[in-house]
């Protein structure tokens, strides 16, 4: 599946970009969804120390998808592509990791 026939689909079951808030209910919402998979990875330091083997994968990845869905209509809602953001990222890493910079911090190096 290419990410802007995702984003098409994930469109489907969005709420209308001129309801009330919407915008902020969509970073709202990115930001819940990853905070429900760091959730679950702290719970798994704590209760199955750490034991990669017991990763729930079936279960990190509905969290992902919810993730990818929110991104995917939070995108959309300010005119912009999935695939148009993953091909500039790739070119940015790209760029870094030729420049032998992907280390270090900031947007800009």
């Amino acid at each position: 599946m290419e990410l802007d026939e995702y984003q098409r689909g994930a469109l489907r079951t969005a709420a209308a970009r001129d309801k009330q808030n919407e915008l902020l209910h969509l970073v709202l919402g990115l930001v819940g969804e990853s905070g429900e998979i760091a959730e679950k990875f702290k719970k798994w330091v704590r209760d199955l120390d750490s034991d990669e083997a017991r990763i729930d994968r079936a279960d990190i990845a509905k969290e992902l998808g919810d993730v990818l869905w929110y991104i995917a209509v939070l995108a959309d809602y300010l005119d912009l592509s999935l695939d148009d953001i993953a091909t500039a990222n790739l070119a940015k890493l790209a760029s870094r990791q030729g420049r032998g910079v992907l280390g270090g911090s900031g947007d800009n190096r």
